[in-house]
């Protein structure tokens, strides 16, 4: 039963590694998408928008007045949009950098989506070290939780020093005490209590999975830069075919 515990133990901290560590691509990925893509998706309804505008105009028409009405209503300006698009995106306009990514010019590269390899391997092995499900008294349990909000940070930023840190703090730290004897009626609460915990995480886990970003990024996970590159250049041909699309409508105006 004790084999079946520790077993037990160490799968739901592997799971809670994968678990954490794909969380955190996907918020990464979420940043990325939007300052990346952000400012082209702007554009396309501000085109939108122009195009409905100038149909309107053409014909008069009141179903043509409504749409153009409610396609500018989507491109009104809104208190913190700077903060939305990580300020890429402002109420005067689309910023500098926004337009240059837009025409395709060189502008200063995004983080990336994921922390390194290294980042990755050294939070994996704290995790492993330093993990709070390890504690058989609450003392040591919230010293190690208080541990991980530090490792977990870290390893959001991809700061490969500040992890080393840790590791070092970690293995200077006080040594765990010796697991003390179990009776069977406390080993099965403990193998009930970390079925639960992994059902929890399992419904985590699913969630970022089945979000619109984590869809994106299980689509390309080896190169989901290489995929916000092919987007945008989707997006980018779009942009023009709506610019042309007003061109032609202006011209005939």
């Amino acid at each position: 039963m004790e084999r079946a515990v520790r077993a037990a133990e160490q799968a739901l901290i592997e799971f809670e590694i994968a678990v954490e560590t794909f969380r955190v691509e996907v918020e990464n990925f979420s940043r990325l998408h939007h300052r990346k893509l952000g400012p082209m998706y702007s554009r396309l309804d501000e085109l939108d928008a122009l195009i409905a505008e100038a149909r309107a105009e053409r014909s008069g028409d009141p179903e043509d007045l409504r749409r153009a009405r409610e396609a500018r209503a989507l491109v009104m300006p809104m208190p913190g949009v700077e903060e939305l698009f990580h300020d890429w995106l402002g109420s005067d306009g689309i910023a500098e950098d926004a337009a240059a990514m837009l025409t395709e010019q060189p502008v200063q590269p995004p983080e990336r989506v994921r922390p390194s390899e290294e980042a990755r391997r050294l939070y994996r092995e704290l995790v492993r070290q330093a993990h709070p499900d390890l504690a058989q008294e609450d003392a040591e349990r919230e010293r190690r939780d208080a541990f991980l909000v530090k490792a977990n940070a870290a390893y959001a930023r991809g700061d490969e020093q500040l992890l080393r840190e840790l590791a070092a703090e970690w293995a200077a730290g006080p040594a765990p005490e010796a697991a003390r004897p179990s009776e069977a009626e406390e080993l099965y609460a403990r193998l009930e209590w970390l079925a639960q915990r992994k059902e929890m995480l399992a419904l985590v886990a699913r969630e970022l999975e089945d979000s619109a970003i984590g869809a994106m990024l299980r689509m390309a996970p080896e190169d989901p830069d290489g995929l916000l590159d092919e987007i945008a250049g989707q997006l980018r041909t779009q942009v023009s075919e709506r610019e042309a699309e007003l061109a032609g409508l202006t011209s005939e105006a």
